[in-house]
């Protein structure tokens, strides 16, 4: 009998998807599923209690659970609440996954993009530590936007140090707060702000992390960018050949059609060892062994 993984996600259920794996590697057949909300937070609560102790591992999707700046972990009040409703099988947000799977995914990406001096927008790089810390780590010249995307306030900081120290005074605040009040669940994921924010999408050279972040602020001509993300669809593809994006990478495989988030990933991997929580050492492991590397796609 398959595993089954589903990812509850707070975002719009119109990218709902499902796909069934066979990894031969592990002689065991899996299914991947993502069924969204439409931000509603008590309807993916009711989803969770409906399955919880009937599938193998859940993903939550659209929301983080937790964050992390340095060694500190951040959780957040309205993902905590979806989190306990499961009592029976795991719920993962990708917090886990991001931490490696992005990281080793900057070091494979070294030889194709050269990474020192390279302009980098992270729109949003509290939820995305690992990323952030490698995009540094290799020389390239980053700019974190959290304060930008998520707080509509021009503050563009350049240096990891100040992310950490802004994220050691904010997140005990911000993770308390109404998660839609800092990014766009439901029906907002479809929809386009055109404003300031854009110009720093025209400063890079490579936009990296998450992908509702960048669908919302993107200007019309990003002629020539590169785009280093996870959770796309084919239309998504469209979107950003319309704008004239040259190249999409995935840090997760693309499973009919759409590539699938961390939090789905790292369920998988949960569901496929049978044991929760997994150690850094075995995701790496598991990376390695399913031979997952960044997918490049030329546009």
């Amino acid at each position: 009998m398959p595993k089954h993984v589903v990812s509850v996600s707070i975002g719009s259920s119109k990218r709902n998807a499902k796909a069934e794996v066979r990894l031969e590697s592990l002689n065991e057949t899996f299914i991947l599923e993502r069924i969204g909300t439409d931000g509603s937070w008590e309807k993916a609560i009711e989803l969770v209690r409906s399955l919880d102790g009937k599938v193998d591992a859940f993903g939550l999707g659209g929301a983080d659970l937790y964050v992390w700046a340095g060694k500190r972990r951040y959780t957040f009040r309205d993902s905590l609440r979806l989190a306990r409703a499961a009592q029976k099988t795991p719920m993962l947000d990708g917090s886990g996954l991001k931490h490696t799977l992005e990281r080793k995914a900057v070091q494979d990406l070294e030889p194709m993009i050269g990474w020192k001096g390279k302009k980098v927008l992270v729109p949003s790089a509290i939820d995305r530590f690992g990323l952030a810390e490698a995009l540094t780590e290799a020389g390239a010249q980053v700019l974190y936007g959290d304060f930008i995307y998520a707080l509509g306030i021009d503050i563009p900081l350049r240096t990891l140090s100040a992310l950490r120290t802004w994220a050691y005074i904010l997140l005990p605040i911000i993770t308390q707060l109404p998660f839609k009040w800092l990014y766009p669940t439901g029906e907002k994921q479809e929809k386009q702000v055109l404003d300031w924010r854009q110009k720093y999408f025209r400063w890079a050279d490579v936009i990296a992390g998450d992908w509702h972040f960048m669908r919302r602020y993107m200007p019309q001509d990003m002629q020539g960018k590169i785009i280093l993300t996870n959770t796309t669809t084919q239309d998504d593809l469209t979107f950003m050949r319309a704008r004239g994006i040259t190249t999409l990478i995935t840090t997760t495989p693309r499973l009919s059609g759409r590539s699938f988030g961390t939090n789905v990933m790292e369920a998988f991997f949960v569901a496929a060892a049978g044991k929760y929580p997994l150690s850094e050492q075995e995701y790496l492991e598991y990376i390695e062994k399913l031979g997952l590397r960044p997918q490049v796609t030329e546009l």
